[in-house]
């Protein structure tokens, strides 16, 4: 199949987000095969579908960096708590009662949520991860899917079970779905298990993804323990030593920047997900001064409690120039990388995060019709500062349209939210 979009805005995700007007995009298979002006597109070049994008803008797909699919089941639901409470009191006893099934459907209605908002990758890790994967296998997104090896009804590991999960589903999917090692923290993993983890890791060949110093009780415990910060226990038992997408960073220390910088860790920033549960405010600009790649995660619909990507660059922008009283400590332009270049390389998905020939056909198109947006004056601040999820209007993954005039091509999201609702009603009340 073949997409020409003609008469395009294009932010292109190189570059510091550079910005191309009046350009076409052409789309064979899989791949962007061109990006050029319109004065020089060729006439030879006769596409199967062409879309018009006079009145859009035209990004690459955003990436969720880190999030927990299963979780929209218990969207809206303990509010107002501190994580260590809000985790351990309400949220592991009500997934305790989740089957796999009901993970299948939570996944399913993050799915339509994230394509609905533009998202069209994303590194996901929760529980009963064969059935999000069969979710994410049908729907059409990339995903980097992590199996939890920990089960909090006994306190078992299995990593032979993540093991066998990379087997099964690594490079599955034309090879959209990959799969990382879930190590789910220096809290619940012991210095034992982490370096087990680590050693299962190197011999998949795969990399690691982990929640890190999220919060001050989780700093102040790790070092009361073991002596050493949370980044220092994840170099000295070898989690750096592999690919790491590691969730918040929120409470670093001097030590901690230079260590995920040497190791090339990537840090996640869930700006909303930190702020509803009062976990504090990751230092971004300074990580970024450092070399850090930083990407953008919306956490779980559980802590957040939604998955649009515009609100996470929207506030991250915000909220770092507000804190550090400089309209440049983020630039809209580095809010946009956040969410898909830097995404894309901390899921180590390099053929996507940008629109250039030889990419993959990932890509977003967001109306520019409504009031709230215009006048488009600059395509990067309108996107950050104006832009909401609803004004996503087609998405295109893998060189195919998933969403067209904000219209699912082919998932049913009436079918979807009532499942989950009746899921939601019968964990809440048990």
């Amino acid at each position: 199949m073949s997409i020409l979009i003609k008469n395009a805005t294009i932010i292109t995700g190189v570059t510091d987000a550079m910005v191309l007007t009046d350009h076409c995009i052409g789309i064979e298979g899989d791949l962007i095969s061109f990006v050029c002006p319109s004065s020089e597109l060729s006439p030879e070049f006769q596409a199967d579908t062409l879309i018009d994008a006079r009145d859009m803008l035209v990004m690459p797909g955003l990436v969720n960096a880190h999030t927990h699919s299963g979780t929209t089941i218990l969207r809206n639901y303990a509010g107002d708590k501190k994580l260590e409470d809000w985790l351990f009191n309400h949220i592991i006893p009500a997934e305790m009662k989740l089957t796999p099934e009901d993970v299948y459907w939570g996944a399913k209605l993050a799915i339509i949520e994230m394509l609905k908002s533009g998202t069209t990758s994303i590194a996901d890790m929760y529980w009963h991860m064969d059935y999000a994967a069969q979710a994410f296998q049908e729907s059409g997104m990339r995903a980097v899917l992590s199996k939890s090896p920990l089960m909090f009804k006994d306190m078992s590991v299995d990593l032979a079970g993540c093991a066998d999960y990379y087997n099964k589903w690594h490079n599955t999917a034309d090879e959209r779905l990959k799969v990382y090692l879930e190590v789910h923290s220096t809290y619940l993993y012991n210095p034992e298990l982490l370096q087990e983890a680590a050693r299962v890791a190197k011999q998949l060949n795969t990399g690691i993804h982990i929640h890190l110093l999220e919060t001050k009780q989780e700093q102040r415990e790790t070092y009361e323990k073991y002596g050493m910060s949370g980044a220092e226990l994840c170099e000295k038992c070898g989690i750096f030593d592999v690919p790491v997408i590691a969730a918040h960073c929120v409470h670093l220390d001097e030590q901690d920047y230079e260590i995920l910088a040497r190791h090339k860790v990537n840090a996640i920033h869930n700006p909303s997900s930190n702020l509803k549960l009062g976990s504090g405010i990751a230092n971004v600009p300074k990580m970024l001064q450092r070399g850090i790649n930083v990407a953008l995660g919306t956490d779980g619909a559980a802590s957040n409690n939604n998955l649009s990507l515009f609100k996470e660059m929207n506030l991250a922008a915000l909220l770092h120039n507000g804190v550090a009283e400089d309209p440049l400590a983020l630039t809209s332009s580095q809010a946009i990388m956040m969410a898909t270049a830097n995404g894309a390389k901390a899921l180590g998905l390099n053929t996507t995060g940008a629109l250039q020939a030889g990419k993959k056909a990932d890509l977003i198109m967001l109306g520019t019709k409504g009031a709230h947006i215009n006048p488009i004056t600059e395509p990067l601040s309108a996107s950050v500062y104006s832009a909401q999820s609803s004004d996503v209007d087609t998405v295109i993954i893998d060189g195919k349209i998933l969403l067209s005039n904000k219209e699912l091509v082919s998932m049913d999201e009436e079918l979807v939210i009532a499942k989950v609702k009746e899921i939601a009603r019968r964990i809440i009340a048990a």
